[in-house]
Formats: C-alpha cells, sequence, structure tokens
C-alpha cells in the first residue's frame, strides 16, 4: 500500500521513517524538496520525496501532518482533486500559534462548534478523513516503548472502513486502539491535545501518552 505523508516537520518525518520501517510505500512531500533529501540521506529513510501535489497523487492513504493552521493550504498545494475517495488520517491539532500557553494550557483557533477534522472533511467531502496521532509527541507515535504496558490512540472518522484500515495501521505501529466513531467526536480527540502538552509546558516532561482500561 503506499503512504503520502505530507509535511516535512517532526511528525511527518518520524511517521514517514514509521511507515518505510513496516515494510509500506511512502513518499513524503513537502515545499522544500530540497531539505527532506538531506534528511534522507542523514536518516536512511528508504521512501521516495516528492512535493506536495507529488505525493498526493502517488498516495493511496495520505497522511496530512502539518501544522493545523496550513492545513488547508496544504491540502490545496497538493491538489484536492488527490484527496478525493481516499483515506486521509489527520494528525494536525488547531494550535493558535499567536497565543502563548497560559498555565500550560495551549490555545486552539477553533470553537466547540466545529473541530478542525471537520473543517477538513467539509472542505474536501469525498476524502475519508480519521483522526489520529494527535494526542502524543512524535517520538512515541511509532512502536512506543513504556513497557509492558501498550497505550491507547482515540480515533475518529465518518467511514466506517477508513477507520478499521487506520485501526490495522495503528495495531502494527504498537498501539491499542479506541474508535470514537463518526467525525463530530474530533473536537473532543483535538482537546486531548491540549491535556497532553500541559505536564510538558508545567514541568517539561513530554514522555507520556494516553491508557484507557477497561475491566
Amino acid at each position: 500500500m503506499k503512504i503520502g505523508v505530507l509535511g516535512s516537520g517532526m511528525v511527518g518525518k518520524v511517521l514517514a521513517q514509521g511507515f518505510s520501517n513496516h515494510s509500506y510505500e511512502v513518499m513524503i512531500g513537502s515545499r522544500d524538496t530540497k531539505k527532506l533529501e538531506e534528511w534522507k540521506n542523514e536518516s536512511g529513510y528508504k521512501g521516495s520525496v516528492g512535493t506536495f501535489e507529488e505525493t498526493a497523487k502517488y498516495a493511496e492513504i495520505i497522511v496530512l501532518s502539518v501544522k493545523g493552521s496550513k492545513a488547508i493550504e496544504a491540502i490545496n498545494l497538493s491538489g484536492v482533486d488527490n484527496f478525493k475517495r481516499k483515506i486521509v488520517i489527520d494528525t494536525t491539532n488547531p494550535i493558535d500559534d499567536t497565543k502563548p500557553p497560559e498555565n500550560g494550557v495551549i490555545n486552539f483557533f477553533t470553537n466547540s462548534e466545529k473541530s478542525l477534522m471537520e473543517q477538513l472533511q467539509a472542505h474536501v467531502p469525498e476524502a475519508k478523513f480519521v483522526k489520529a496521532f494527535n494526542s502524543v509527541g512524535a517520538l512515541f507515535m511509532v512502536n512506543p516503548d513504556f513497557g509492558d504496558i501498550r497505550p491507547t490512540m482515540v480515533i475518529c472518522g465518518n467511514d466506517d472502513n477508513a477507520r478499521k484500515e487506520v485501526t490495522k495501521i495503528l495495531e502494527k505501529f504498537g498501539w491499542d486502539v479506541e474508535d470514537m466513531g463518526k467525525a463530530n467526536a474530533s473536537g473532543t480527540i483535538e482537546n486531548l491535545c491540549i491535556l497532553w502538552c500541559i505536564p510538558g509546558f508545567l514541568r517539561n516532561e513530554w514522555s507520556h501518552a494516553f491508557k484507557i482500561l477497561k475491566k
């Protein structure tokens, strides 16, 4: 299966490397492919590198891993038609970079009426968005090591089969998956990013993940 990762930041690089290590065919896309070529040579990444548009066109599953404030712009640069009928793993969070955290609490530019993923889904109704990977730091996204405990990744999205496919990927990556249903759950899942960041900004503690316990 061909995976296209849009975004050359830490999250994009970690996920591209992770998919490649798990034997997927991967292309990672950026506005500046020269930066990625340098990283590819240094990191040992075995996949390919392309522009946003080349990556979205190549992919059977797209991973959107840009800043939340740039997500719609990245989709437009990639070509909206290249998203149609494809699964899109949405890792983004609507972080408002213009406001500093207050008592460790980051600010979002969205409100309770419409999450970022719901905005993206409305922008490309034919795409199959699934929210995932947004509630943990990049270094723990692939094969997180918490001893004998598998952390929980919560997901949601309107397409049932898309959520099943993303669940398979997450389980390969070492996660327990909790399916929260349709896209209107995405605001709650995005808010987990706020909670996850508080220990980091208050105490510089960033090495944690969420776990849902069941009897």
